[in-house]
C-alpha cells in the first residue's frame, strides 16, 4: 500500500528517484538544487526554512510523488506576501507561525509543486498529495499551507479541494518565433524601437562588451567577483543575500549546464552581472549587480542580453523575476502567477478569502492597464485570468 512520509532532508531520497518525477525541465526543482540549499546552510532550522518535504512511496519503497515543503517561522524570501495575515492573527492573540510553504526557496518562478512520477495515476496522486499537505499542517501544528507559484492546473486542483486562490502579476517575455533580436525589435512601434536601440548603443559606446558563460567556465575568483556584485544589490536595499557564495559554487559544480552568467566587461574587468538559470524552455533571470550606476547598463545586462540569448538558444520564455513596470517598455508582457492557500481555522479562512476576492479584482485591473503600455505595434493576444 502507498504511504505518505515527511522527510527532513533531500539526502533521504536518491537524486535519480527525485529527478525521475515530472519536474517540467525546471532547474529549481532538481534534487541537486534543493539539496545544495540545505548543505550550504541557505535553508534549515536556523534560517526559518526547515525542510519538511512530503513524499509518497509505493509498497516496494519506490518514490511515486513528492512536494518540496518547508516549515516557516517567518514570511521572508517568499515573494507571495502574507505579512498582513500574520499581523491579523497577532492582533487577535493567535499564532500564524509556524506555517508550511511549498516552493523552491527564494525563487518566484512558476513551476510544478506536486511532483508526480509519469507512471503514477495523476488525478488520484494529486488528491493524495493535497490531503497529505492538510494532514501535515495538523500534525505539525501549522496554521496554514501555502503553495507558491504552482502551475495553473495545480492551482485549479487545489481550488477544487477548497483551497483559497490568489493571483499576482509578473512581466515575462514570450518568443514569437523570432530569428534575431532585430526581428523582435521589428514588432515595436517606431518610437519604442528607437528608444531600445538608443539604450543598447549607450552601453556599447561606453566600451562595454558581454559574455555569457555556464557555471563551470567561471574561475573561483570570477565567482567571487560575480557574487560580490550580486550581494551589493541586496546591501543597497538593507538586506543580506539569501544565498551564499558556497551555494553558487556547489551549483556550478553539480548543475553547470543550468547556469547562465551574463558578464558585462570593461577593459576585461567584470563591471556588472546577471545570474540566470536555464530550463528546458525558459531562461530565468534571478540576480543582478553592478560596480557602478551606468546609464542603461541594467536594461542591457538583465533584459536585452537575456532576450538575445533566448532567441539564439530557441527558448520560448524569459522570466526576469518579480516586479518592475520598466520591463514593459522592453518587450515583457503582464503574466498571471498563482498561489494557493489552505487556512486551517474556518474564521480566518473566510476573512482571508473575502480579502483575496477584492485583491483579484485589483490585480486584473492593474494587468489590463499595463497591457496598454506594451511597445508592440499590435497588442498580444488577451491573457486569460483566473477568477
Amino acid at each position: 500500500m502507498n504511504a505518505l512520509r515527511l522527510i527532513e532532508s533531500l539526502s533521504e531520497v536518491e537524486a535519480a528517484a527525485w529527478n525521475a518525477l515530472s519536474l517540467g525541465g525546471v532547474p529549481f526543482l532538481r534534487h541537486e538544487f534543493l539539496l545544495a540549499l540545505e548543505t550550504t546552510g541557505c535553508v534549515g532550522e536556523s534560517t526559518g526554512w526547515k525542510p519538511r518535504h512530503l513524499t509518497l512511496w509505493s509498497s516496494d519503497n519506490q518514490l511515486l510523488a513528492a512536494v518540496p515543503l518547508y516549515e516557516k517561522t517567518h514570511s521572508w524570501g517568499e515573494f507571495v506576501f502574507d505579512f498582513s495575515w500574520a499581523q491579523a492573527y497577532q492582533r487577535y492573540g493567535d499564532r500564524y507561525y509556524p506555517k508550511l510553504v511549498s516552493a523552491s526557496p527564494y525563487t518566484p518562478a512558476t513551476a510544478a509543486r506536486l511532483l508526480i512520477h509519469p507512471a503514477a495515476p495523476r488525478v488520484e496522486t494529486t488528491q493524495l498529495l493535497i490531503q497529505g499537505l492538510e494532514d501535515a499542517a495538523s500534525h505539525l501544528g501549522a496554521s496554514s499551507v501555502h503553495v507558491q507559484f504552482p502551475t495553473e492546473a495545480e492551482a485549479l486542483a487545489l481550488a477544487r479541494s477548497g483551497w483559497l486562490s490568489r493571483i499576482d502579476c509578473q512581466f515575462h517575455w514570450k518568443n514569437q518565433n523570432y530569428r534575431t533580436f532585430e526581428d523582435f525589435l521589428a514588432t515595436f512601434t517606431a518610437e519604442k524601437r528607437k528608444k531600445a536601440k538608443r539604450e543598447r548603443r549607450r552601453v556599447a559606446e561606453m566600451g562595454i562588451r558581454f559574455e555569457i558563460r555556464d557555471g563551470a567556465s567561471l574561475s573561483h575568483q570570477e565567482w567571487q567577483t560575480v557574487y560580490a556584485l550580486k550581494a551589493s544589490t541586496f546591501h543597497r536595499h538593507g538586506h543580506e543575500p539569501y544565498l551564499n557564495l558556497e551555494f553558487f559554487l556547489e551549483i556550478s559544480s553539480k548543475m553547470p549546464e543550468s547556469l547562465r552568467i551574463i558578464l558585462a566587461l570593461h577593459e576585461n574587468q567584470i563591471v556588472a552581472t546577471a545570474i540566470c538559470f536555464q530550463g528546458e524552455h525558459t531562461l530565468y533571470g534571478r540576480y543582478w549587480g553592478a560596480a557602478a550606476e551606468l546609464h542603461s547598463l541594467h536594461f542591457e545586462t538583465c533584459y536585452y542580453q537575456g532576450i538575445e540569448y533566448a532567441i539564439a538558444a530557441g527558448l520560448s520564455h524569459f522570466e526576469p523575476g518579480t516586479q518592475g513596470e520598466h520591463k514593459i517598455a522592453r518587450g515583457f508582457s503582464p503574466t498571471t502567477t498563482h498561489s494557493s492557500h489552505y487556512i486551517a481555522d474556518p474564521a480566518y479562512r473566510k476573512a482571508i478569502g473575502d480579502h483575496l476576492r477584492l485583491e483579484r479584482a485589483s490585480v486584473r485591473q492593474y494587468m489590463e492597464a499595463t497591457e496598454h503600455h506594451t511597445p508592440f505595434k499590435h497588442e498580444p493576444a488577451e491573457l486569460s485570468l483566473d477568477s
